[in-house]
């Protein structure tokens, strides 16, 4: 079998070879070395010693500096954490501390009611002023009560007992407050239970 090997073609044209000239001007490694000799700056060992060393020295303040970084980092989370856990755990102590002198009144008062001469009227003093003790301790933390006699039923904020026929008040007023309500900080706790006028 004769297998002659066909000329290189291009687009189905054959391509002229060129012969290689042996004195054409090389362009290997060896005809850039003047061209990088001339671009480059050179340094003798004992500065490239020096710079080495410099930029080891800065290096090493980089590495320090990121070192003290991560730290602080890291007290920092640990501090914030110990900082929520106390808030959680402690987060109720002003609120208690408003409140002792209260228990503490209402200790007093039974006392005061246990004794045989202990009169009526000052034990009932006595009671009103711890109630306005209660309730000014509950008003610093943002405690609102409501006490809707009067008012137009709202159901955002009452709930009817029942509906009571009334020729004084009008449709859909609150006639009594069973029990009154709470809001803290705008928001309601606990609704107002009361009677509503048919």
């Amino acid at each position: 079998m004769n297998t002659k090997k066909q000329p290189a073609t291009e687009n189905g044209i054959e391509a002229e070879q060129q012969p290689i000239d042996p004195e054409a001007e090389s362009v290997g490694p060896e005809a850039l070395d003047g061209e990088v000799e001339a671009t480059a700056e050179v340094v003798s060992p004992e500065d490239f010693g020096r710079l080495l060393e410099e930029k080891g020295n800065e290096a090493n303040q980089h590495r320090d500096a990121l070192l003290r970084a991560q730290a602080e980092l890291e007290n920092f989370r640990k501090r914030a954490a110990r900082e929520l856990e106390n808030a959680h755990k402690y987060g109720l102590e002003r609120f208690i501390s408003e409140l002792l002198p209260v228990k503490d009144s209402m200790e007093l008062g039974i006392s005061a009611a246990e004794n045989s001469d202990a009169e009526l009227s000052h034990v009932h003093e006595g009671m009103e002023l711890t109630l306005k003790m209660l309730q000014g301790a509950i008003a610093k933390f943002g405690v609102e009560e409501l006490n809707p006699a009067g008012e137009p039923f709202n159901p955002d904020f009452h709930q009817a007992m029942t509906l009571q026929e009334s020729e004084e008040a009008g449709s859909g007023t609150v006639l009594t407050v069973v029990q009154r309500g709470y809001l803290l900080n705008g928001r309601l706790v606990r609704p107002a239970m009361v009677i509503v006028a048919k």
